[in-house]
Formats: C-alpha cells, structure tokens, sequence
C-alpha cells in the first residue's frame, strides 16, 4: 500500500489541477494544455523508462499538437493569469503521473482491481487535506445551514453517476495503461475528446474564437496523426529459433533410439547360437 502512495498522491494532484484548470478556464484552454502533455510525456518515458526516442513521425505529430496549442493561445481572449498558472500546474502534474503511473502498473504487481482500489482509495484519504487548504469545508457548513436540497435525488444521482463513469474509467484506464505506452495513452486521451469540443461548441456561449477553434483542430489533427514509436527489436528470437531446432534433433534422436534397438535384437535373434 505504502508503495503505490506516490501514485495516489499525484494521481490527486492531476485531478486537483483539473478540477481549478476548468474552474479558471473554459474546455478549450483545458484541452489544448491537455494536447501538449504528450510532448513531455515522450521525453519522460525515454528518460525514465528506458524507452527508445520516438520516431520522425511521432515527433511531427506531437509538433502539430504543440503548434495548434500556440494558435490558440494567441488568440485566447480570455487570459487570465490565475488561470494559465493552473494550466501549468496541470500540465507538470499530468505530465508526471502519466509516465510514474505507467512504471507502477509495470512493477508493483498488482491486478487492474488491486491497481483501481489502491488509487482511489488513497485519493480519498488525501480529500480533507483539501477541505482545509481551499476552504471548502467553510462551503459545506454553510450549505448545511442552508439547508441547501443537497441529498436530494437531482443531486445524488448525477454524483452518483460520477461516481460510477470514474470507477468505470479508473478501471480500463489502467487495462490501457498496461497495454500500450504512456505516450500512446495519453494521445488516446486526447483524441477522444473531440466530441467534448462539439458540445462545448454548441450548447455553451464561452469558447475560443474561429481561429482559436482552427487551433483547437490542428492540436486533434496531431492527435491523428500521432504514431507511437515502436519498440527495439528484441534480439531474442534467434535464439529462441536455435533453441527449437536443437530440441527437435534431440527428440529425433530420443526416436531413431528405439529402432536401433530393435534391429540389434533382430539381428541377434537370427545370429547361430
């Protein structure tokens, strides 16, 4: 348990940026900071986990993301500071739990259920810590004076239905995780997030401008295009060739044993006694 404690903790932190990101920002600042992550996230998996650089190909593609991220930020019309400050404590913070993450699910030993249970668990168990800091527990006591419909059921459903969607994504996120890279994970991120555009397109007044949104659309067209950069090949499979063809001799020979033997007896059968 104590193991997987640093993932949790930055696993809280991401959503904690996240959650201030969003609050500070509209979805299109938020997306296009989330395109850049796996600009860094490449250069921290080949550092950390001994993974060979991306391909030409790759790094293309990451440019296109970077540079749809730098159209939109141009033409931003709401840049705040506080907000950006958030960006940037996201981007680190995802940045980082993307690749640590990735090398805990590779070396704790853990099942998905054990890896899902762990880290939300030990999320949880970090919430009052920001009850105090954000002085959220003031809103909560002043919400119970209220006697705000809190438990009500248009309230307990939709957060019960988080609820569930997160232990839903929590769990084949980390099957995700273990089967391709994090570089490659956090591409996939990305590019499921296009339906999220339309709808902030369409039902909300706070987006980008026209050229904002071209940007928003060239960092989804990097996320295409992105290709993950195949692995050394591993020089285990001539060996494992010769390997195969000696035991195939050997089991020829264990055979061709017995028919020796057989034909000695016939031949000392029909010898004069």
């Amino acid at each position: 348990m104590w193991r997987f404690l640093p993932a949790a903790i930055i696993f809280y932190l991401s959503l904690f940026t996240n959650s201030e990101l969003l609050l500070h920002a509209n979805v299109d600042t938020f997306i296009v900071f989330r395109s850049a992550v796996p600009i860094f996230v490449a250069v921290g998996e080949t550092i950390y986990l001994n993974q060979p650089w991306p391909s030409l190909k790759t790094w293309l593609s990451l440019a296109t993301i970077f540079g749809g991220s730098v159209i939109y930020v141009l033409t931003d019309y709401q840049f705040t500071l506080t907000a950006y400050s958030w960006a940037l404590a996201y981007l680190v913070s995802m940045s980082i739990d993307f690749v640590y993450i990735k090398h805990v699910v590779m070396t704790i030993g853990l099942n998905t259920w054990g890896l899902v249970l762990y880290n939300n668990l030990e999320a949880l168990l970090l919430f009052p810590l920001e009850l105090l800091i954000m002085g959220e527990l003031k809103k909560i006591k002043h919400d119970i004076k209220e006697e705000l419909p809190w438990h009500s059921v248009s309230v307990v459903l939709p957060v019960g239905l988080s609820c569930l969607f997160g232990l839903a994504i929590s769990f084949f996120g980390f099957s995700c995780r273990r089967a391709i890279s994090a570089t490659g994970f956090t591409v996939l991120g990305i590019v499921n997030k296009l339906l999220t555009v339309v709808i902030n397109l369409v039902i909300w007044d706070k987006h980008s401008t026209v050229v904002g949104t071209i940007g928003l659309l060239i960092c989804m067209l990097g996320g295409v295009l992105y290709q993950q950069s195949s692995s050394k090949p591993k020089a285990a499979k001539p060996e494992e060739t010769r390997n195969h063809n000696e035991e195939q001799k050997r089991l020829l020979e264990m055979e061709s044993i017995p028919d020796s033997n057989n034909s000695e007896k016939s031949v000392d059968s029909g010898a004069p006694k």
